[in-house]
C-alpha cells in the first residue's frame, strides 16, 4: 500500500510549467536584440567615420577697390537757424476801437502797405478843436503886433510913452507863445489821427492778427503805458543764419585767415533742411567777441539772399565754411566704415586675399564719400561691398569695383 502511495506522489509531480520559465526566456531574447543593434549601429559609424570628410564652403565673394584720390577743401560744418533781420511787433500806439484789418494772416506785405485802422473819430475832433485854437492864436499875435506898432510909432511922436511900448511889446510875445504852443497842439493832433492808421515798416511776412475788428485797444507812445500787441512781422529777404562754433574749429578757422586781411566777409554754402545740396550762399558777416564759458562755442552769424522768400526763420540749415585749399585726399564709401563705440575701422585686402580689419581716422562726408584723414594709404584695397559676409582674419574672393565720387550729392559732417 505504501508503495502505491509513493507512486501516486511520484505521478501526482507534474512537469513546471513553461509559464515559470517564460519571463526567463523573453530577457535573453532582449539582449539578443540589443547586442544586434549595437553591432549594427558599430558598423554603420565605422561605414561613415571612413567616407570622404565634407567640403568646406568657398570664401564669400565681396567687391574690392582702392581709395578713391581727389582734392578737397578744408572746411568746417555747422547747423545752424534762421532768423530774421528784422523783426517788429506791431502795437496800437493810440486807444479807439479797432475798425479794419487790411491784410490775410500770413500774407507777404510791403512797406508802407495799410495793416489796421483804429476809429478816427475822436482824434478828428482833437485835431479840428487844435487848428481852431491854432486860428485863434494868430488872431490874437496880429491884434497884439498892431498894437506895439501904433505905441511905437505914438512914442516917436511924443504921443506916447516907453511904458506903454513896453506893455504892448509883452502882450506881443505872449501872442506869439500862444501861437506855439497852438502848433505844438496841432501837431500832437495831427500826429495821434495818422497813427489811427498801422502800415508796414518794412516789406516781409505778417503772422496772424491777435485783435479782431470792434475791440478797444490800448495804446501810449514811446512805451509810456500800456499798448495792445496786434500783430508781428519779420523780413525775409535777407535772411540771417545762426550756427555756434567750437572752439577747436574756430581755431582753425582762425589760422585759415591768418592771411586775410580787410572785413570778415567769407562765403559759406548752405544747405537747408530738404534740400539735397549746397547750392545756396551767403556770407560770413559776425562772429562774437567771446567763447561761451558753459558750452565752449562762440557765436557766428551769416546774411543769405533769399529773393525767393523760400527761407523761414526758426528754420534749420547744415553750413559750410571752407578752411583751406583743395589738398589730396582718400575717400570710401561710406558703408564700407564699420563703427564700434570708440573707433572707425575698415577692410583692407591682404596680397593673400585674407580680410584684416584696420583703424582709421575719418572726416566729414564729401560727394557722398567718407573723407579719410588717416589709416589708409592709397595702394591698398578695401572690401567695399559684401561686408557683411567678412569675418576678421578670413579669406575673400575678391572682385574689383569702382569707387565714384558724386558732384550732386548732399554732404554731411563728421561721424560720431
Amino acid at each position: 500500500m505504501n508503495n502505491e502511495i509513493e507512486q501516486a506522489e511520484v505521478g501526482a509531480a507534474a512537469p513546471e510549467s513553461p509559464a515559470k520559465h517564460g519571463p526567463v526566456r523573453w530577457v535573453g531574447k532582449g539582449l539578443a536584440a540589443v547586442v544586434i543593434v549595437a553591432v549594427a549601429a558599430t558598423a554603420f559609424h565605422m561605414h561613415w567615420s571612413s567616407a570622404a570628410p565634407v567640403a568646406a564652403p568657398p570664401p564669400p565673394s565681396v567687391t574690392v577697390s582702392a581709395p578713391l584720390q581727389r582734392d578737397i577743401e578744408g572746411r568746417l560744418g555747422f547747423l545752424g537757424q534762421f532768423s530774421a533781420v528784422n523783426r517788429v511787433d506791431l502795437r496800437a500806439q493810440v486807444g479807439g476801437t479797432l475798425t479794419k484789418i487790411h491784410f490775410k494772416d500770413g500774407d507777404i506785405v510791403h512797406k508802407g502797405d495799410l495793416l489796421f485802422e483804429i476809429d478816427p473819430e475822436p482824434y478828428q475832433i482833437k485835431l479840428s478843436e487844435a487848428t481852431a485854437e491854432l486860428e485863434s492864436a494868430n488872431a490874437r499875435l496880429a491884434l497884439a503886433t498892431r498894437e506895439l506898432a501904433r505905441g511905437q510909432e505914438l512914442q516917436r511922436s511924443e504921443a506916447g510913452t516907453a511904458e506903454n511900448v513896453d506893455q504892448k511889446m509883452a502882450e506881443q510875445r505872449v501872442a506869439q507863445a500862444a501861437v506855439d504852443n497852438a502848433n505844438a497842439l496841432v501837431r500832437d493832433a495831427r500826429f495821434d489821427l495818422d497813427r489811427c492808421k498801422i502800415t508796414a515798416p518794412f516789406t516781409g511776412r505778417i503772422g496772424t492778427h491777435l485783435v479782431s475788428t470792434g475791440n478797444l485797444v490800448s495804446g501810449s507812445r514811446a512805451g509810456s503805458g500800456p499798448t495792445t500787441l496786434l500783430a508781428t512781422i519779420v523780413s525775409l529777404d535777407p535772411i540771417y543764419l545762426d550756427f555756434d562754433i567750437s572752439e577747436n574749429d574756430y581755431a582753425a578757422f582762425q589760422r585759415s585767415r591768418e592771411n586775410q586781411k580787410g572785413p570778415l566777409e567769407d562765403t559759406v554754402n548752405i544747405s537747408p533742411t530738404g534740400d539735397g545740396g549746397f547750392a545756396r550762399t551767403g556770407t560770413l558777416n559776425f562772429i562774437d567777441n567771446t567763447l561761451d564759458r558753459s558750452s565752449g562755442t562762440i557765436h557766428a552769424r551769416a546774411t543769405i539772399p533769399n529773393s525767393d522768400l523760400s527761407l523761414t526763420p526758426g528754420g534749420f540749415a547744415r553750413v559750410r565754411l571752407a578752411t583751406t585749399a583743395p589738398q589730396p585726399a582718400l575717400l570710401v564709401p561710406d558703408a564700407a566704415v564699420l563703427d564700434d563705440q570708440t573707433d572707425h575701422m575698415v577692410y583692407v585686402v591682404g596680397e593673400d586675399n585674407v580680410a584684416m580689419p584696420r583703424k582709421v581716422e575719418i572726416g566729414d562726408l564729401r560727394g557722398g564719400l567718407r573723407v579719410i584723414r588717416s589709416g589708409l594709404a592709397s595702394t591698398d584695397r578695401i572690401v567695399i561691398d559684401g561686408i557683411p559676409s567678412v569675418r576678421p582674419g578670413s579669406k575673400i574672393s575678391p572682385r574689383t569695383g569702382m569707387i565714384q565720387f558724386s558732384a550732386e550729392q548732399g554732404d554731411e559732417g563728421a561721424k560720431s
